[in-house]
């Protein structure tokens, strides 16, 4: 029995108790978005009950209610545990270490997309002083170093040690290129010190993203520009039949998993705060179409089951959750917004 068939859909919308055949097709509806044809709904009825796995009940002609059998009870039970099976295949149960999901996400059309028009819009110029706050891996080092080619300096920035050896590594050979541990909150910088700040991800994280950009404001030149990338988590946007269920996933990705959410959309008054002139703001939407690529940004089961220990999933909804996202088609997207501002 395949898990998208009529016979399982009919399985699953007698889960929770005996229904009558206009009310499987609603069920079926709100399941999967669609209702079963008349000739499929009556067909699947009838080659349940010939393999008794469904019974009917005392009525009268449609209206007549039909209800699981313990043996069909027992092969709905089987086939979910087959499903989760798939589901513990296709999607990550294990949180990935910072470093590999950093290298990965980096390597995603999606991030490139969106890192190209930060790159153009930091518009670094030879001999420039540029600072990539939250460097990570190093990933845009030998771009920047590029950018300010021999005459310039490049500074990577990050508090991790581990990311801060292994952007080091990345470094070694590139010239005019170093990297420091530091807190972007307090950089031992002098100021007016720099020409650029590129910052990519890394406000949504921080403690204090207007202090930060204080900071930046410090250091940077008269004219100086700072150019950040950052979600709005609240846009992030999953397909599904019943819409209350990515709602609900989002709300908990803004509710207990980030620690500044909404930052692409505060950035810009926080920054014109800060004393920084806002000079654009562009919108890049990455969209994926494949779960498995998407699961290694969002951790689509791993969140889902920590979104259920939170009360904002019913176990049966985080089921019906992560099946429509296992058999698909799939779609998500999210906005990222890439602000430009200058030291006046």
């Amino acid at each position: 029995m395949r898990t998208n068939d009529a016979q399982m859909l009919v399985l699953s919308a007698l889960a929770d108790g005996p229904l009558h055949g206009y009310a499987v097709n609603t069920a079926i509806e709100r399941m999967t978005g669609t209702r079963l044809g008349r000739g499929s709904l009556s067909g699947a009825l009838a080659r349940l009950r010939d393999k008794q796995l469904i019974a009917d009940l005392p009525g009268e002609g449609r209206r007549r209610p039909v209800r699981l059998t313990e043996r069909g009870r027992r092969t709905l039970g089987r086939e979910l545990d087959a499903l989760a099976d798939v589901a513990g295949q296709l999607f990550e149960t294990v949180v990935p270490d910072r470093i590999a999901y950093q290298e990965r996400l980096n390597t995603t059309d999606q991030a490139r997309a969106y890192q190209q028009v930060l790159l153009d819009a930091l518009d670094a110029r030879p001999g420039g002083h540029l600072l990539d706050w939250g460097c990570g891996t190093g990933a845009a080092l030998p771009a920047l170093a590029r950018a300010a080619t021999a005459r310039g300096r490049v500074l990577g920035i990050d508090h991790d040690p581990a990311m801060v050896r292994r952007a080091a590594e990345r470094a070694a050979g590139l010239p005019g290129t170093a990297v420091l541990r530091a807190d972007v909150h307090r950089l031992p910088l002098a100021d007016g010190s720099a020409d650029r700040i590129r910052t990519d991800r890394l406000l949504q994280h921080l403690a204090d993203p207007a202090a930060a950009l204080a900071e930046a404001h410090r250091v940077l030149r008269p004219g100086g520009r700072l150019v950040a990338a950052e979600p709005d988590w609240d846009t992030l946007a999953v397909d599904h039949p019943d819409p209350e269920l990515p709602r609900a996933f989002t709300r908990h990705l803004t509710d207990r998993i980030v620690r500044n959410p909404l930052i692409g959309r505060q950035l810009p008054r926080l920054a014109e705060r800060a004393g920084l002139a806002v000079r654009a703001v562009v919108p890049v939407t990455p969209l994926y179409r494949d779960v498995r690529e998407a699961d290694r940004v969002l951790g689509l089961r791993r969140n889902t089951e920590r979104a259920v220990a939170a009360g904002h999933l019913t176990e049966r909804q985080a089921g019906q959750w992560l099946d429509h996202l296992a058999r698909g088609p799939f779609l998500a997207s999210v906005t990222v917004l890439v602000t430009t501002a200058e030291k006046r």
